[in-house]
């Protein structure tokens, strides 16, 4: 256990995601882990957040326990009806740049003087609040950062200085979208061949040479340089040429993902199972349903916490699950049609594919893709999707929203062989006819193999005493977390 030899407490990590669910989950995982190897962690959530996951999860949910507690920081903006679904992106990233710093300050400060807490030993903050290297810096403490994204994709994110004093950023008139400019290959990002501009984290997609999150994202990248140590939920195997690339410009690089293959190392009476962060209730219903169908017979469709599509989308990609007669489990959030409007299936939908298709607006992501009844996932390519899809050994119809989908889709589909993209509009026939390749087709096969080769080499790494995730994580807290001063 990772205790502290000079006052006989316990180390403790104050762990910040960024205040959206793709971040929030990660980071909780990760904190758990931490919790496990000895730390006391203090978790902090932003306000607005807080309050959505005491909604989500139930009023008691979030109640301290003796070395795992919660705290909050306001994130700078208006205060939010908790019923809101997402906060506006652009609007909270600037907030939390100019507001956040200070109210860090004073909740270590707060830690650091609390009979209940031991004092701060490290802050382990997401990439987008990475504000908290000052922090650490002013109390001589490690500051890490993790960032949330496929390593490929936070590549990606490097280049944009690059991109920009090269002239290829941003786009010079708005119809550089269609003209087929996005299809240039670059040739020189390291680790990443043949790339696309399209390919490219999609925030360069901008006519603005002031755009606020191009700058951000250059500001984090390159103040990511200044931290003791950068985690990514990727494992060696599969990203390994963008990972030695990486390793050549940035501090120390830890890799200790599949972090929920990882949390097999906890006992399943650990206290901290039932911590949930969903900002949505789960519908576990899904589960016994899908205990009824065959193995590698149902389509999951699920398009994550953010992406939004117009109400025609969603009644093509309707029509087109149902069209192709396979069962499918469908995941519609109640804010998935943009635009403020309803999410409305036809009655004649939910008719034609009684008792093959079920509907759900949030579910228990992990144990859906690890289930032996799911054979193929059609999905918006986030991260935490890619790397549990890869995890449950399951390939992929890939339709990217924005931000580092584009990225992974394009590892998935052409470097690591287990997807298939979605390419122009979206239609109905186009959706039956991928959805027939992935579950019955010859390619589906050959997508469905190499997907299970994946999911084993996942399972070694996060795997003792040899696994790399394994020993990355390992190697981590002891030569960074612990180490007495940054």
């Amino acid at each position: 256990m990772a205790f502290n030899a000079l006052t006989s407490e316990k180390p403790n990590a104050v762990c910040m995601p960024f205040p959206a669910q793709g971040h929030i989950n990660p980071m909780l995982k990760l904190a758990k882990l931490l919790h496990f190897k000895g730390f006391h962690i203090t978790f902090v959530n932003t306000e607005f957040i807080h309050k959505r996951l005491l909604k989500s999860q139930g009023p008691n949910s979030l109640n301290d326990l003796p070395t795992f507690r919660f705290e909050t920081i306001p994130d700078g903006l208006p205060p939010a009806d908790a019923n809101v679904a997402a906060q506006h992106m652009p609007s909270l990233c600037q907030s939390i740049r100019k507001h956040c710093l200070q109210p860090l300050r004073g909740l270590l400060s707060k830690l650091n003087s609390s009979p209940n807490s031991p004092p701060v030993t490290c802050v382990v903050s997401d990439g987008i609040m990475n504000f908290s290297l000052d922090a650490a810096q002013e109390l001589g403490i490690p500051g890490v950062i993790f960032w949330t994204t496929s390593a490929c994709a936070f590549m990606g994110y490097i280049q944009y200085g690059p991109l920009i004093q090269k002239g290829l950023v941003p786009l010079k008139d708005a119809s550089y979208l269609a003209n087929g400019y996005l299809d240039t290959v670059i040739h020189w990002i390291p680790g990443m061949k043949s790339i696309r501009l399209k390919d490219i984290p999609s925030f360069i997609r901008t006519t603005d040479p002031n755009d606020p999150i191009l700058d951000l994202i250059m500001v984090d990248t390159e103040r990511a340089k200044r931290a003791s140590a950068i985690i990514l939920n990727t494992f060696d195997a599969l990203e390994h040429e963008v990972l030695d690339a990486l390793s050549t410009l940035l501090p120390s690089i830890y890799c200790i993902g599949p972090l929920y293959l990882q949390l097999d190392h906890i006992p399943a009476d650990n206290e901290l199972k039932s911590i949930g962060s969903n900002l949505w209730t789960e519908e576990t219903e899904c589960l016994q349903w899908l205990d009824s169908k065959e193995p590698n017979s149902v389509v999951y469709v699920n398009f994550g916490s953010s992406t939004v599509m117009t109400s025609e989308q969603l009644t093509e990609f309707a029509w087109g699950l149902a069209n192709s007669n396979k069962a499918f489990f469908w995941v519609i959030r109640p804010d998935l049609v943009g635009e403020g409007k309803s999410v409305v299936v036809a009655p004649e939908f939910v008719e034609e594919t009684k008792g093959r298709g079920l509907l759900a607006s949030w579910c228990p992501q992990e144990q859906v893709l690890s289930h032996p009844a799911i054979g193929g996932f059609l999905t918006h390519s986030g991260w935490n999707s890619t790397i549990e899809s890869v995890g449950g050994g399951v390939p992929m119809i890939c339709w990217p929203f924005n931000a580092d989908q584009q990225t992974n889709c394009r590892y998935c589909c052409s470097e690591w062989g287990i997807g298939l993209e979605i390419e122009g509009d979206v239609k109905r026939y186009y959706i039956e006819g991928l959805v027939r390749k992935l579950m019955e087709g010859e390619e589906g096969k050959k997508l469905r193999k190499i997907a299970l080769e994946w999911k084993k080499l996942a399972k070694e790494a996060t795997t003792g005493s040899n696994g790399s995730s394994f020993l990355d994580l390992d190697q981590m807290v002891n030569r960074v977390l612990l180490s007495p001063r940054n």
